[in-house]
């Protein structure tokens, strides 16, 4: 299971996004259609996680040495915002109100696939920040990083 692509999505009256058909039976089957989202504490984006996959993340969280500032803000931001939702039975998940604002989602959302979870950024948000990564890659002279010289496929 690979969740791949970016598609366009709406937000509704009641703060519902509708999980695209092509990944409803997936989540479906995975966990039943309970999905976890909390905040991208390094973009204004939000995570959807199948709650499987959370509890995976969740508990390599909560074995990070909890005296360690870097860690502990990282379990304050992403267990301290993580919201359990239920895909109803149209495949509609609820996004709660501070994770709308942390994101500046109002209406448009894209949806991007990252393996095993999603992103939900605003549509706006998303073209400039998209924009701002290839315009980057485009100046840079850094090079590429000794991971990435090594991969192959």
């Amino acid at each position: 299971m690979v969740f791949r692509g970016i598609t366009n999505i709406s937000l509704d009256d009641k703060g519902r996004i509708g999980i695209p058909s092509r990944y409803r039976d997936i989540v479906r089957g995975l966990c039943e259609g309970n999905v976890v989202l909390t905040i991208d504490p390094h973009q204004p984006c939000l995570q959807m996680f199948p709650l499987p996959d959370w509890e995976k993340l969740q508990e390599k969280l909560l074995n990070l040495p909890p005296l360690q500032p870097g860690n502990r803000r990282l379990q304050r931001l992403l267990l301290g915002h993580a919201s359990d939702q239920k895909m109803d039975g149209n495949g509609r998940v609820s996004v709660a109100p501070i994770l709308r604002d942390y994101a500046k989602i109002e209406k448009g959302v894209t949806l991007l696939g990252q393996g095993r979870w999603f992103e939900l950024w605003s549509d706006s948000v998303w073209e400039a920040q998209c924009t701002r990564w290839i315009e980057e890659e485009r100046a840079s002279d850094e090079g590429m990083s000794e991971a990435l010289q090594a991969f192959t496929y």
